[in-house]
């Protein structure tokens, strides 16, 4: 999927190139920047970044932002290749890629969340207790679960359970696989392309089982679940129960308990925007711009901010 925006912002990783950047970063007459910064990478970071690349074409009416959703793996890999300027990254930037000359800046912060069918036949039961992570490694690694009968205790009840995980190179898998203790490739289930698509599986299917981003699950105007899905709770104290603080009915709910630590990380974590080399010109400026004034939008779409000491350091990272 490709989207195209005048001006947009970057989800996942972001690869930002420019052309024809115009007066450098330390410029005074910061309008008369002019330029294209392409941007590609993680469903994750997306709608943030669209809503960061709108707020900075206002400042900057000549630069136009062209941005992609493709995931995490992707993103990284176009910013390497010299493809686009900024790559979208929804996972911490591995030792080998830095040594390959990517940058990374930290920038927000999301978290991935379970999902099932509205229609589910055991809803009432799974939101009343949750899902222990033990019982997620036995249904997303080991295989030994196959049905929601088994996941609530009951194995005499034999709904099956059908197990989707995504098919592309991304960061929600990797950091759901982390969570489990394992790595994108050891998940099980169904295959199904980008953030988009593996909730529509669900969605679909009542006996389905998924996980995703934190704003694709939930409803950009009404805060709650999009129709047809529930996040189900993770029973984080393994006490048999949803506790309140478990149960995220809406997307307030969701960010507030991962910007208090309740909700674990993984599978929370901060989402990167990376580049090849120390990001200059044009691309600095949009970058330090995101981490400074652009921070004041994130609410406003459903992100969590970092804290001060982190844009400091990513700051002085960049200068």
């Amino acid at each position: 999927m490709k989207m195209r925006f005048p001006v947009s912002c970057l989800s996942f990783i972001i690869l930002l190139l420019a052309t024809g950047c115009g007066p450098s970063a330390s410029d005074s007459t910061l309008t008369s920047f002019k330029g294209t910064i392409t941007v590609s990478g993680a469903w994750a970071l997306y709608p943030m970044m669209v809503r960061w690349g709108e707020e900075f074409q206002k400042i900057h009416p000549r630069v136009k932002l062209d941005i992609s959703a493709g995931g995490a793996g992707k993103g990284m890999a176009d910013a390497l290749a010299g493809m686009a300027d900024i790559g979208m990254v929804s996972r911490d930037i591995a030792p080998e890629e830095e040594t390959k000359g990517a940058f990374g800046i930290a920038v927000t912060k999301d978290a991935v969340f379970p999902t099932i069918n509205a229609k589910n036949p055991l809803a009432k039961e799974l939101m009343g207790q949750g899902i222990q992570q033990t019982l997620f490694k036995e249904i997303y690694i080991t295989g030994k679960i196959k049905t929601w009968g088994q996941v609530i205790g009951k194995a005499q009840l034999s709904h099956e359970l059908h197990v989707y995980t995504r098919s592309d190179a991304a960061g929600a898998p990797e950091v759901w696989a982390k969570y489990l203790g394992k790595k994108q490739e050891d998940l099980l289930g169904i295959g199904v392309y980008g953030d988009p698509g593996i909730l529509d599986a669900v969605i679909k299917d009542p006996l389905g089982l998924g996980y995703n981003n934190l704003n694709y699950v939930f409803d950009a105007k009404t805060g709650l679940p999009v129709a047809g899905a529930l996040v189900v709770p993770i029973d984080i104290n393994n006490n048999g129960k949803a506790d309140p603080d478990e149960i995220l009915e809406t997307k307030v709910k969701a960010i507030q308990a991962v910007a208090s630590g309740k909700y674990p990380s993984p599978p929370a974590r901060a989402l990167f925007l990376v580049t090849k080399g120390k990001p200059t010109g044009l691309v600095k400026e949009f970058v330090l711009w995101i981490l400074t004034d652009g921070q004041k939008f994130q609410d406003e779409v459903g992100y969590i901010p970092l804290n001060q000491s982190q844009l400091d350091e990513y700051r002085l990272k960049i200068n």
